[in-house]
């Protein structure tokens, strides 16, 4: 009587199985959220994005980054994505970056005025000594807004000051509020690569900015600057002015909204 029991709930729950819809019964969630990321990179050209082609190339099926001993930098520059403005957004992209190499993935950004191929606006770092890789860095405004290995609150300046020069001291934004620690910032760096690749995954969503390094949270910004913040702006990529160096960008996968 038993075995008779179990034998028809075993087919109860099977035939329920079956007659589910496709979607209730999906267990990959993972690939099916990949499959509302869009790449913005074919591997082949780089049809689609503004750049300066002394700096940025293709090689081998990777966005390549490059400054020689003949092309030092005077200013920062940039790869800019042409496909609009990102608001509330999850970036995903995989990274090699040289020793000495300076870089970073730029966001919620306006161009800078009579500089060719510039933004400015929030970064998420990356560098080949793994001292700010994931920390959020906004580029030309207010620097530093949260150290890797930070949680952050962000707030304006005093009415009294209007440059923002003026409200920052040590390459950081006096408005940097610390409400939490993410983890020991070297122990943190620890888990990023040297020489090698490694993926960084941006997750903007209205005043909160998350940076990812290899699926680990390495900064959190909120930011309440209602006089500096940004809620939407260009994506692109940076070379640092600096010595000779390369950076690599490949699988750059961008989901709006």
């Amino acid at each position: 009587m038993t075995l008779k029991i179990w034998g028809i709930l075993g087919l109860l729950l099977v035939t329920s199985y079956w007659t589910l819809p496709l979607e209730s019964r999906s267990a990959p969630q993972a690939s099916e959220q990949q499959m509302d990321f869009i790449s913005l990179f074919d591997g082949k050209s780089l049809a689609g994005w503004e750049f300066d082609p002394v700096y940025w190339s293709v090689n081998e099926g990777v966005m390549v980054g490059e400054i020689t001993a003949e092309t030092l930098l005077k200013n920062n520059t940039f790869i800019i994505w042409k496909g609009g403005e990102v608001g509330d957004f999850e970036l995903k992209v995989d990274y090699w970056i040289s020793e000495s190499g300076n870089s970073g993935v730029q966001y919620r950004s306006d161009r800078v005025k009579d500089v060719p191929f510039a933004l400015r606006g929030y970064q998420a770092d990356i560098d080949g000594g793994n001292r700010y890789t994931g920390q959020n860095y906004e580029e030309r405004k207010r620097t530093t807004l949260a150290y890797r290995g930070q949680k952050t609150r962000i707030s304006s300046q005093p009415d009294s000051i209007l440059e923002l020069r003026d409200f920052i001291e040590r390459n950081a934004w006096k408005g940097l509020n610390l409400t939490a620690e993410l983890g020991d910032r070297s122990e943190l760096g620890a888990l990023i690569k040297k020489g090698e690749w490694n993926t960084i995954h941006i997750v903007a969503k209205g005043q909160v900015l998350k940076h990812f390094v290899n699926g680990v949270l390495m900064s959190e910004v909120h930011d309440e600057d209602t006089k500096n913040s940004m809620s939407q702006g260009l994506l692109g990529f940076q070379v640092h002015v600096g010595p000779p160096m390369k950076v690599m960008f490949k699988n750059i996968l961008l989901k709006k909204g």
